[in-house]
């Protein structure tokens, strides 16, 4: 038997595995060992599970799975968490461009905050009771009275599976605005199939819909998550949103082998 190190970070309670597969060993095509390895009872236990590999143009490639073993689309906190790692990898120092699901992404570390750039949003749907966006995962977005006593599990998986959305699906963030510039969101996040303690891709679509619907006038938004604050700023054109931050703390947890 091979062992493979992992290590395991979190970025506002929304934690991940983090292993280095520069020399590709681990077998990544195998989606039951990374459900298991994500599993909270008889694996590590994560929301999600991260590769660092190597790119042929720029510092690394992230690849994302979901908790459930299957590849996923872009994850914000993810995102922010291998930058951490790569640092300490010592594959970057302070700046980096990487690869990613949903192609580059600039980011900047100091201090364990870190700064990522993600996609630009072109559209934004806009709907009597909820709004729609991409950025770099979907979300549906609605804002409610009472979060903190809000069914977010149940309401969540309903919208999760059904119309528009049926089998591909999408993630569910319900919030609540407390100031100018900050709301409260939970999120039901698809591939986890639970609520999760922060969503990265949530809290950017949270903060540019807010402002899109006129629920705020700044460009800088505060998220408060159940695992902490999240910061997103954008730039805007027209109807698109550009040069997009989301910034936060990501930290290391523990690390350790598992046999294959």
């Amino acid at each position: 038997m091979s062992q493979i190190e992992f290590y395991k970070y979190q970025g506002t309670g929304n934690d991940f595995v983090m292993i280095d597969n520069r020399q590709q060993q681990f077998p990544k095509n195998d989606t039951k060992l990374i459900a298991k390895l994500c599993d909270r009872k008889f694996g590590i236990g994560a929301d999600g599970l991260i590769l660092l590999e190597l790119s042929k143009l720029h510092d690394f490639t992230m690849k994302y799975y979901n908790a459930d073993g299957n590849e996923g689309s872009m994850c914000g906190n993810g995102g922010r968490c291998i930058v951490a790692f790569a640092k300490q990898l010592q594959v970057i120092e302070t700046d980096t461009i990487f690869d990613a699901v949903d192609g580059l992404h600039e980011a900047h570390i100091k201090d364990g905050i870190v700064s990522l750039k993600m996609k630009d949003v072109a559209e934004v749907e806009q709907f009597s009771d909820y709004m729609f966006l991409d950025t770099g995962s979907p979300h549906h977005i609605a804002f409610v009275d009472g979060i903190q006593d809000f069914d977010v599990y149940n309401t969540g998986k309903s919208i999760r599976y059904g119309a528009p959305y049926f089998e591909k699906g999408t993630n569910v963030n319900f919030v609540e605005q407390q100031n100018e510039n900050t709301f409260k969101i939970r999120t039901y996040e698809r591939g986890v199939e639970d609520e999760t303690l922060s969503c990265g891709t949530g809290a950017t679509a949270v903060a540019i819909a807010a402002y899109h619907s006129k629920k705020t006038s700044k460009n800088n938004v505060f998220l408060e998550t159940l695992g902490g604050t999240l910061e997103v700023s954008f730039g805007t054109d027209t109807n698109s949103y550009k040069k997009v931050f989301l910034k936060g703390k990501a930290t290391m947890v523990f690390k350790g082998f598992f046999e294959l």
